[in-house]
Formats: structure tokens, C-alpha cells, sequence
């Protein structure tokens, strides 16, 4: 029997990367999952691969997308676990190439669809539940053309700390984690195939390690924190960066 048997978990952006693999985690482990993306195609794949899944096609920046997720969590009968906000929009920018366009499309994804992901699932999040906020390295590493993105992320480490204050009383722990250069389709996405592998080359040659981590390292943090494992951590923000924050 697995650590969440019989749980019913969130993950937004669970289609692929690092979503994906923590939502095959929870699953392999005895939960129910339900996952958002916005690709129908993409959706159905990573259902096949998760096993006992249900998929909720959405935009976290449009809030009747998220009343739909819940409202399909709330028929299960079974309120929420763990909820891991995970779903993120990512580009790079200088301070002279950013536009409004591309700051509105960071911030409402990354900032305003993280908030009202947890906020709507408040109604739902059954005593003794966790969510885990998806951070990144970048919101402290100062790494150029990240501007946007780092800054939307460091809101994000902010948000973490307040709502654990804030919903502690309940009983719901809420933690950051903060991955690094992880090895996924969002890099080829952003910069194009035929520049990905020259573009992770480069990522990998910053990190300690010597290499770029896996979704599956970064599940495997996310599973401890949503687990009784870590039942004395509150607010805390978990690098897994192969120590690009450390040194």
C-alpha cells in the first residue's frame, strides 16, 4: 500500500515535465489524480501514463477553468489531499525586450493563476492536506533575461510563507520547492529544437552536479512534502538544483 492510498491530489500543469512525473508519483503510490494542461492531445497521453487519472482541460488564467477542476474534485466525494501548483508559463526577456505582452502573460499564469488555484481549492482541502508550490532557482540566481519569469516566482516564494501562516489553524501545510535546470519539453519549447541541446549544454555547465535533474528527482520532493514524512515542515522552501543555489 502507498503513502497516499485512497488520497485524492491536484496537480495543475500535469501533462508533461516536471507535472507529469509527480502526478505518475502520487499514482504509483495509491492516489487519485487529477491533472489540468491546456492540450487535449497531451492530456489523454498523460492519463495513459498515470493510470488512475482524471484530466481537466484549462488556462489558470481563466478562472471558470479552475471552477471546473474543482467542481470536478468536489463530485468525487472524497474533498482534496494535496495540491501541488505546479502549472507555469516560462520565457525569457531582457529589461529592453520585455513587453506588455509578455510580463501580463507571466504574471497571470504564474502569479494570479497559482493564487486562485489554491484560493478555490480552500472549500475542498480536507484536514491534515498539503499543497507544495512550485518555485524556482531563479527567483535568487539573478540570471539574465529571467527577469520576469525569476520575479513571478520569487511572488510565488512569498505567497508560500503567508498562506502556511495563514492556513496552519486548518491543518493544511503549504511548501515551496525551488528546481533548477530540470531536463524537460519546456526548454526545447521556449528556445526551439534546434537550439534545445545547445541550451541545456549550457544549463548543465552551471550546476555543481555537472548535470541538468530529472522531473522524477523533482517528484520525488514534491511526494515528501505532500507526505506525513514531513510533518514538521511548514513554509519552507526545498532547493533541487544539484546546488546551483549553494555555491
Amino acid at each position: 500500500m502507498g503513502q497516499f492510498e485512497g488520497k485524492t491530489v491536484v496537480v495543475t500543469g500535469g501533462s508533461s515535465g516536471i507535472g507529469l512525473a509527480a502526478a505518475r508519483r502520487f499514482a504509483a503510490e495509491g492516489a487519485h489524480v487529477f491533472i489540468t494542461g491546456r492540450r487535449q492531445g497531451e492530456l489523454d497521453a498523460a492519463v495513459e501514463a498515470i493510470g488512475d487519472a482524471t484530466a481537466v482541460r484549462g488556462d489558470l488564467a481563466e478562472l471558470a477553468d479552475l471552477d471546473r477542476l474543482y467542481d470536478a474534485v468536489r463530485a468525487r466525494g472524497k474533498g482534496l489531499d494535496v495540491l501541488f501548483a505546479n502549472a507555469a508559463a516560462a520565457g525569457f526577456a531582457t529589461l529592453e525586450q520585455t513587453t506588455e505582452e509578455h510580463f501580463d502573460q507571466l504574471f497571470d499564469v504564474n502569479v494570479r493563476g497559482t493564487l486562485f488555484s489554491v484560493q478555490k481549492a480552500l472549500p475542498l482541502l480536507n484536514e491534515g492536506s498539503s499543497v507544495v508550490v512550485n518555485c524556482s532557482v531563479r527567483a535568487d540566481d539573478g540570471v539574465a533575461e529571467f527577469g520576469s519569469y525569476a520575479a513571478t516566482k520569487a511572488a510565488l516564494r512569498s505567497y508560500t510563507r503567508t498562506w502556511a501562516n495563514e492556513l496552519k489553524g486548518r491543518g493544511v501545510r503549504v511548501n515551496a520547492i525551488s528546481p533548477g535546470t530540470i531536463d524537460t519539453p519546456a526548454v526545447a519549447g521556449i528556445v526551439g529544437e534546434e537550439k534545445a541541446d545547445e541550451v541545456k549544454a549550457g544549463f548543465a555547465a552551471r550546476v555543481p552536479l555537472g548535470r541538468m535533474g530529472t522531473p522524477e528527482e523533482v517528484a520525488a520532493t514534491v511526494a515528501f512534502l505532500a507526505s506525513e514524512q514531513s510533518s514538521f515542515i511548514l513554509g519552507a522552501n526545498i532547493y533541487v538544483d544539484g546546488g546551483e543555489n549553494q555555491f
